[in-house]
């Protein structure tokens, strides 16, 4: 922890003054993409829309002073405002009775929070936690999510006020208020979530967005959709974002430490899946824990200036990638221009009505929904498929902010379940090759006479322990009756624990009883210690631990009086395929 790396000016590094013909373009179209965004993701957390516009600008400036890549470019996140809508509800129902409640004041508190997360999990070189989230349930988690936002969006096209919550009871309401419904804000909503699959779908080098918000806003001022009764933006602050420090401690302090955590999580995680893949095209390098402070900083700055968290955006670092952005100019040229838009069109930006803004939400939310991806996880592991299901039904069913518990449990649970049950598998020799092969893999292997080899691929420990020992038992129980040496392989084992010490222990017992010696080879040296302190090496016996299995087929040839390193042949010989737990692999020593 003493040698942190702050990457100041990381983003600016090289620059050359040639660069700025790319990075100005590059700028204005991340601004133009950014804008649409930046006023209708706020309304996922019931904000105003000018927080979106203010992160939309400290953000970007703070990451290109503090960000490590050149490239990535931050601001509102879908996913991010879902995980926040749902933290500040639960911060405003935990705030008593009759008191002052400022969705704002919230927010740049939770922006606050998740920068403090970024910075702890620095200190502590928790980058590795990027990895945490897999990419399976991460995928499930957005699906859920998206579905979330599209059920959120139906007061906004219908201009009916939804009161229930939950992804069944909105609809529900819907249908009981049908007769309220506002068809020209419904049409309208409807008519610019087409125009927005209708420029993607022709390839159109103007983003839909932008040609969205310009179409409705000339409509709205045509037609006067505020007098037509269609809700539009209303007045924003033309403003610039002022630096502010609210009362904080008057909140519930566990409720803001808990939700900043849950948003710090998706933020982090889809922020580095996002860099990662964005890398992949560039060939820069992701360093996640450099990460954590650029994204840290660009998450302090909006909470400092009225705010909300962020994330890396997707759509922003495309456009920054398609129109040749170099460096982290394009950011700031971005803000500056963000700046402009709201001195110079806040008349515009007023009168930009809210079902065109739905759409955009709408349009945002069904792009969150892999189904490319959820059709390459299903191809390749269904249980994986079965957990990204889970993660999805988790945000769905128990709302986003418990869906993120949720899918952290998922992980927990795949991650146990994958090593629950480690593979064994018997080892022989082929004849006129070095090494030993996996018996049920290659049909030419065979085991050494009177001697048995099992590769245990898979740590032991307190929750697989008692299954290894099943299977051990299962395999010694099969092996001929002149086995007279039981060799484990523990070249693919990296961590035993005290119960697993004493499966093992029960497991030389058992052969004991048989008349077999126990050996066990590979064994490092961290394992090792831990069976000696568990006296399990003294029943053992310290000469039958061995640096590798050749120097253990010595012992035992040495032991019977023959010279089991000789060429196998084909007959007579231990055959193990039937002994095999699960279709065993490779280990560090086997073919």
């Amino acid at each position: 922890m003493a040698n942190i790396h702050v990457p100041v000016l990381r983003g600016l590094g090289g620059f050359r003054a040639d660069w700025l013909r790319s990075d100005i373009p590059a700028g204005l179209s991340i601004a133009a993409v950014g804008l649409p965004s930046a006023i209708a993701y706020p309304a996922i957390a019931g904000l105003p829309p000018e927080t979106g516009i203010y992160a939309s600008i400290v953000a970007p400036i703070a990451y290109a002073l503090f960000g490590p890549s050149r490239l990535l470019v931050v601001g509102p996140d879908a996913a991010t405002m879902a995980v926040l809508a749902a933290a500040m509800a639960a911060i405003i129902a935990a705030q008593p009775a009759g008191a002052p409640v400022d969705p704002v004041v919230i927010a740049s508190a939770l922006a606050l929070g998740v920068g403090a997360f970024y910075f702890a999990a620095r200190l502590l070189r928790l980058g590795v936690l990027a990895s945490f989230l897999s990419r399976p349930i991460l995928v499930g988690f957005f699906a859920g999510v998206s579905i979330s936002i599209l059920v959120g969006q139906i007061g906004r096209f219908t201009g009916v006020r939804i009161e229930s919550e939950g992804l069944l009871q909105p609809v529900a309401e819907i249908l009981r208020k049908s007769a309220s419904i506002h068809w020209p804000s419904l049409l309208l909503g409807l008519a610019m979530f087409a125009l927005l699959w209708i420029v993607k779908a022709a390839r159109l080098p103007v983003p839909g967005p932008v040609i969205v918000v310009v179409v409705s806003v000339l409509l709205s001022a045509i037609f006067n959709f505020e007098g037509a009764g269609i809700n539009i933006v209303g007045d924003i602050p033309t403003g610039l974002p002022s630096f502010s420090l609210y009362a904080f401690f008057q909140m519930p302090m566990d409720r803001i430490v808990l939700g900043s955590a849950a948003v710090f999580l998706v933020s982090f995680g889809a922020g580095i899946v996002a860099a990662r893949s964005f890398a992949a095209r560039t060939g820069e390098e992701v360093d996640a824990n450099q990460e954590l402070i650029g994204l840290g900083a660009a998450n302090i700055a909006p909470g400092l200036f009225g705010s909300f968290p962020v994330s890396v955006s997707d759509s922003r670092t495309a456009i920054n990638l398609s129109t040749g952005g170099r460096s982290q100019v394009a950011g700031l040229v971005s803000a500056i221009t963000l700046m402009a838009a709201l001195v110079f069109l806040h008349s515009a930006l007023r009168i930009l009505p809210i079902p065109a803004l739905a759409a955009i939400l709408a349009a945002a939310a069904i792009s969150l929904i892999d189904v490319p991806e959820l059709r390459k996880i299903w191809r390749i592991s269904r249980m994986e498929f079965v957990f990204a299901l889970i993660a999805m039904f988790g945000a769905i069913s128990f709302g986003v902010l418990n869906g993120v518990i949720v899918a952290i449990s998922a992980t927990l649970v795949y991650l146990l379940h994958k090593t629950m049950f480690p593979r064994d598998t018997l080892l022989g020799r082929i004849a006129g090759r070095d090494g030993f092969y996996d018996m049920q893999r290659f049909a030419q292997a065979r085991g050494v006479p009177g001697i048995a080899i099992c590769l245990v691929q898979g740590n032991l420990l307190f929750y697989n322990a008692d299954y290894v020992r099943t299977r051990l038992r299962a395999v010694i129980a099969s092996l001929p009756e002149d086995t007279r040496w039981f060799i484990l392989d523990a070249s693919a084992i990296a961590h035993i624990d005290s119960t697993g010490a004493a499966a093992l222990d029960v497991l030389q017992a058992d052969l004991a009883a048989r008349g077999i010696s126990f050996g066990v080879a590979h064994l490092n040296a961290e394992c090792t210690a831990l069976l000696e302190r568990a006296e399990v090496v003294g029943h053992i016996g310290a000469e039958k631990l061995f640096d590798d299995t050749e120097d253990a087929l010595r012992a035992a040839g040495r032991q019977g009086g023959e010279q089991p390193l000789a060429e196998v042949s084909d007959e007579g010989s231990l055959r193990g395929g039937t002994l095999t737990g699960q279709g065993g692999r490779d280990g560090q020593n086997a073919h």
